[in-house]
């Protein structure tokens, strides 16, 4: 409205007309509530923050069971949340944004349920595949969840070999010590998976049960989990500072990539062939396929 200094009589002319609303996208839709499974928020120890994962994007309602889980309820508890996903897409919605609070393990036992099921993991020590796939395999042994089979394929780095990473502090230099530190962490943790997996077979709880680990020459940089074939979560591993016992010796300063710090990000196939999930997830495959079958030399804990 202009300003007024005199007085005096002004004639303004407005339109009698009310004025239009500006139109916005509206094919994105955001919800947050309780679903089957999903990305959780989780605190780090050191610093102590909490670490909130970002909505999860789904275009189909096949993404979100995916993502979330369906409309069946567990505990009696209603799934109000998928009815509403699922009455979106119906309508003609498109892009669905959903945050929900839980972390890897429920996808990896959801998998466990029934069927055959095959995890390829890529990362440095495989302590968390091993935390991650201990109660579902134990839940398995005792008659608690249905797979029929299970296949494990573990890829890591190359321990016996110079490595970039873990190094010595402060000029980044490979140390034969630090790295027979993490071979016996990898050797407990290998060791202990490839032992209860063969176990579930021998006993014939499952019509067949492998576990395969190779080594390949890399620094550790990231992890990366495939879950038959049609899911992936994939983190960095940030580098940190601090002090270790090496064997022989006293405590040392290495720079250490840090798979508990880890924010994994989610990615799921669905119907449609150009979406960001089914995409990432083949090419992730893809990429995990070609290692293994190349440069990757078998290794036994």
């Amino acid at each position: 409205m202009p300003e007024y200094l005199t007085p005096v009589v002004y004639v303004e002319e407005t339109s009698f007309r009310s004025r239009s609303i500006e139109g916005v996208a509206t094919g994105t839709f955001g919800m947050a509530g309780v679903t089957k499974y999903g990305p959780v928020p989780y605190q780090l120890a050191n610093p102590r923050v909490v670490m909130v994962p970002k909505p999860t994007l789904v275009t189909s309602f096949t993404e979100f069971e995916r993502a979330f889980g369906g409309l069946e309820p567990p505990d009696d508890i209603p799934m109000y949340l998928a009815h509403a996903a699922r009455a979106f897409f119906a309508n003609g919605g498109r892009r669905q944004r959903t945050e929900r609070s839980v972390g890897l393990r429920p996808h990896v036992e959801h998998a466990f349920e029934s069927g055959n099921v095959t995890i390829d993991f890529a990362g440095f020590s495989a302590e968390t595949l091993h935390g991650v796939i201990q109660e579902p395999l134990d839940k398995l042994r005792a008659g608690r969840l249905g797979a029929q089979s299970v296949a494990l394929r573990i890829l890591l780095p190359d321990l016996s070999v110079p490595i970039g990473l873990p190094s010595m502090v402060p000029n980044g230099a490979d140390s034969e010590a630090v790295r027979q530190r993490m071979e016996r962490i990898v050797q407990r943790s290998t060791q202990a998976i490839s032992d209860t997996v063969h176990e579930l077979g021998a006993l014939g709880l499952v019509e067949s049960a492998h576990a395969e680990i190779r080594r390949y020459r890399t620094s550790p940089l990231f992890k990366l989990f495939i879950v038959n074939q049609s899911e992936a979560f994939f983190g960095f591993y940030p580098v940190v500072k601090h002090s270790v016992v090496v064997p022989g010796g006293g405590p040392v300063e290495i720079f250490d990539p840090m798979g508990k710090d880890a924010i994994l990000f989610h990615y799921a196939k669905s119907d449609d062939e150009s979406a960001i999930g089914t995409q990432y997830v083949e090419e992730a495959q893809r990429w995990f396929d070609s290692v293994w079958e190349s440069v990757a030399r078998e290794y036994a804990p």
